[in-house]
């Protein structure tokens, strides 16, 4: 992953909707949520949360698929892997008993 792709992810990421909205969506599996579910679980308007998905998916953190009228949004498990290995692969000077767990589980 490049730093400018972490940056976006971590800034999408540092709202507490947004933060909130992508954990949901984590926790949902690959089949996901509509948009007014998202908002409806979260207690969100659904004008405010089509903004927070756009920032997310902008990100590259969600993606959405239309389903007739209905956007349906799932976490991106790569993208989010990707992040995690990012930050984890200079992880404690090198040392591989602290942090190789984290590292082999995000490849």
């Amino acid at each position: 992953m490049k730093q400018s792709r972490a940056i976006d992810a971590l800034s999408a990421l540092s709202h507490k909707t947004r933060l909130d909205v992508f954990r949901l969506l984590v926790q949902e599996g690959p089949s996901g949520l509509a948009a007014g579910e998202i908002a409806k679980r979260l207690g969100a308007l659904q004008n405010t949360m089509s903004a927070h998905l756009g920032v997310l998916s902008r990100a590259g953190l969600v993606r959405g698929v239309r389903e007739g009228r209905v956007i349906r949004y799932c976490a991106d498990y790569d993208a989010m892997r990707s992040l995690i290995h990012y930050l984890l692969e200079d992880c404690c000077a090198g040392d591989q008993v602290i942090c190789y767990p984290f590292i082999r589980n995000s490849a």
